[in-house]
């Protein structure tokens, strides 16, 4: 008895052995057969606050972006590294940003801080409610180390390579008319690199240029236009300055966002009629592509591409000033000329719903901001690539409640840039988030 006993329990535990590498295989077939890449998910969390927002991914896993400390009191950048977690860059003064492509494979971050010094011509360039200076920064070895303006009092770093290049923009000493009452000088592009800076010029006849990112092979991507309107998106490459062209419209919301090695650029363009605006694809063979929308969508931003072709970013219902002031975004990936939402891409179970995607490393993980469901706090994410399958599954739209919609930092909301139109914004009007 007790050997035919022994038989049966040996035997189905053969049964069950045999059974995992079958379903494992059988699972492996339909993703195959489905061709379709899914993610695991991993809420970020915050430095004690209720917010959170990734902004880039380098190839090295290292994730950059801003959260609030405690009570929301400070906003400041944060490193994100396993196993280490959100470790908090510090700041000149009380805040600091990392704002797109911050970081390097060599660990080297930049973004920008107020510091202790009021701004003589009281400008909240860094949007953080006061009117204090507002520096850009290198923060490497642990330390912060503020970079120069272009003879002005203010400035923002947003992109490095690994070459330690940095670009953003940096006031001048020349009054800028189109910028009263908010602001008062010229802002210029600039390219920082081993201890000197030089602005990178602006479309001609435009009074204002900004570059937000920089690939490894010195290029650079931004726009230029008046102090609030950006009417042309443009390519630095070999001291030139290149007119991306549009996708029909003029303004508002017209600039390159990134670029990467091949020297393919994405960002956003206004439509004919200049109602919204798409994400865009720009190369050199085919010029400016539009990336188009979910459907159903009425407006989009493309905010990251890898070296793969992949891109990333939003889709949302609404045209653009709608979408500022709606909460159903939903995170998208563009790829083999399809756009897929990625919250059916990620488990159906999953705690997170992704509003924004706005970085992707050659790895294809990707990076953003979601809403944490159980709590309507806003978090942000690392999606990695995964073996697993579980099918494309269709998750409902989120649509907040008002009020928590209102506690969404304008900074967070939209996803492109936003800083240095702080107050009022430069697309959707004042900001809105901590103010220390």
């Amino acid at each position: 008895m007790k050997s035919r006993i022994l038989m049966c329990i040996t035997a189905m535990t053969v049964f069950a052995a045999l059974a995992v590498p079958v379903r494992l295989a059988a699972q492996e077939a339909q993703q195959k057969a489905d061709k379709t890449q899914y993610y695991t998910v991993q809420d970020l969390g915050t430095l004690g606050g209720t917010y959170s927002a990734a902004e880039g991914i380098t190839n090295d896993d290292l994730v950059t972006g801003t959260a609030t400390t405690v009570n929301d009191v400070y906003v400041r950048g944060f490193l994100w590294w396993w196993p280490f977690g959100m470790i908090d860059v510090g700041t000149l003064w009380q805040n600091s940003e990392i704002d797109r492509e911050g970081a390097n494979e060599w660990g080297q971050v930049v973004g920008y801080s107020a510091t202790e010094t009021p701004d003589p011509n009281a400008e909240d360039l860094c949007g953080f409610g006061n009117t204090n200076i507002c520096l850009p920064f290198l923060w490497q070895f642990g330390e912060m180390t503020p970079l120069p303006t272009l003879g002005g009092n203010n400035g923002e770093a947003f992109g490095i390579n690994n070459y330690g290049q940095v670009v953003g923009f940096a006031e001048n000493n020349t009054q800028d008319l189109t910028c009263l009452p908010y602001f008062y000088l010229q802002e210029e592009a600039f390219l920082w690199q081993n201890g000197k800076i030089k602005s990178l010029p602006p479309f001609t006849g435009d009074p204002d240029a900004f570059a937000i990112a920089i690939n490894d092979n010195g290029q650079a991507t931004g726009g230029s236009g008046n102090c609030f309107y950006d009417f042309h998106a443009l390519l630095w490459q070999d001291g030139k300055v290149i007119n991306l062209g549009n996708l029909g419209g003029t303004q508002p919301g017209l600039y390159g966002i990134s670029l990467n090695n091949q020297g393919q650029v994405v960002g956003l363009s206004s439509l004919t009629g200049n109602t919204t605006f798409h994400g865009f694809l720009w190369q050199k063979r085919t010029g400016m592509i539009d990336l188009g929308t979910l459907p159903g969508g009425g407006a989009s931003a493309a905010i990251n591409i890898n070296n793969n072709g992949q891109v990333v970013g939003w889709s949302c219902d609404q045209s653009f000033d709608e979408c500022a002031v709606a909460t159903n975004f939903r995170a998208v990936l563009w790829q083999n000329g399809g756009i897929t939402d990625l919250n059916t891409l990620i488990p159906p179970d999953s705690p997170l719903f992704l509003f924004e995607a706005r970085a992707i490393n050659d790895q294809g993980q990707i990076a953003g901001f979601a809403l944490q469901i159980s709590t309507g706090e806003y978090h942000a994410f690392l999606a990695t690539p995964t073996t697993g399958y579980w099918g494309t599954s269709e998750r409902p739209k989120v649509v907040l409640p008002e009020n928590i919609g209102k506690q969404l930092p304008q900074r967070v909301r939209i996803g492109a840039l936003r800083s240095r139109r702080g107050q009022p914004d430069r697309l959707f009007g004042p900001g809105i988030g901590p103010t220390n």
